[in-house]
């Protein structure tokens, strides 16, 4: 697998014409985003978002692959392995491709790692919908154009701005994808409080320690991030804050039924020692466990 830490070398691997600038480059494509290779497995120093139908071939990266998907946006944050194989476009596409280094000293530079999205695994793209999408190509040319234009001392910052725009627009879209996936897929929260029950009442016979996000996100054959921000959307709360009043409302009830001492409850909880339950007790319930207990007697 080849690493590249060149926008150029990317665009030959590619076959398409060097960049315009060494540390940002965009691309636009109406059939094939992978003329020079078949297939290509890399890696890079750059954050790419592409857009693109696929009439054949496919497209990975994180863990899954997806193929000839309808129109979607994707993400991809460097050091992240991608693979692209005998990509063919169903209409037209971009890339836009941003360096590392491209950033320092922009409002870019901190609010982009804001983007959980980034971490999303392909089969999560954003969909767009007709309007969306004519949001996301009228954006796209506006960065072309300037891409395109002679340099000056404004380029860059009208550049960034239209990149801020663009990431502040799929943030949105993603929720509006959110919540229209519900009737489809379902409650995310109504599967994951259920998971988390046949978890506990497993650990009831093995000693396989607390739940966590990536379990659970695992089981449901979705990404972390995805996965806590799906429930975020339904709920409010992250997946891991979900976990935590799952095992709170639990050990409350151990607490109230009197059977076990603090620390088999902990124990009987997954929690490795009675010190990290009790602080996480104290910390939702306002109390420790004990006085719980203390103030059922009372």
């Amino acid at each position: 697998m080849e690493h590249f830490t060149k926008i150029s070398d990317l665009h030959t691997a590619f076959g398409i014409k060097p960049p315009e600038n060494p540390l940002f480059s965009v691309v636009f494509g109406e059939q094939d985003m992978c003329k020079g290779n078949n297939k290509l497995e890399f890696s890079s120093g750059f954050y790419i978002i592409g857009f693109k139908k696929l009439k054949s071939g496919s497209m990975s990266y994180g863990k899954t692959k997806y193929d000839h998907d309808l129109g979607s946006l994707s993400f991809i944050k460097p050091q992240q392995k991608v693979a692209f194989q005998n990509v063919m476009l169903e209409e037209k596409g971009f890339l836009i491709i941003i360096h590392e280094d491209y950033l320092p000293g922009t409002a870019l530079y901190k609010e982009i790692k804001k983007y959980s999205y980034f971490d999303y695994e392909v089969n999560e793209a954003l969909h767009l919908s007709p309007s969306e999408e004519d949001i996301i190509w009228n954006l796209y040319f506006n960065i072309e154009k300037e891409y395109n234009n002679n340099t000056d001392e404004l380029s860059k910052s009208i550049i960034i701005s239209h990149l801020d725009s663009l990431l502040k627009y799929s943030q949105r879209f993603y929720k509006r994808q959110f919540i229209n996936r519900k009737p489809l897929t379902g409650s995310m929260v109504t599967k994951f409080n259920s998971l988390l029950v046949a978890n506990f009442e497993e650990r009831k016979i093995k000693d396989i320690g607390l739940p966590t996000v990536a379990l659970m996100a695992e089981k449901l054959n979705i990404s972390s991030r995805y996965l806590t921000d799906l429930l975020k959307e339904e709920t409010g709360k992250t997946a891991l804050e979900l976990i935590h009043l799952f095992l709170i409302g639990e050990a409350k009830n151990l607490l109230t039924e009197g059977e076990l001492n603090i620390s088999e409850i902990s124990h009987h909880l997954g929690f490795e020692n009675t010190t990290y339950f009790s602080r996480l007790f104290r910390k939702e319930v306002g109390i420790t466990p004990r006085k719980f207990r203390g103030s059922l007697l009372n």
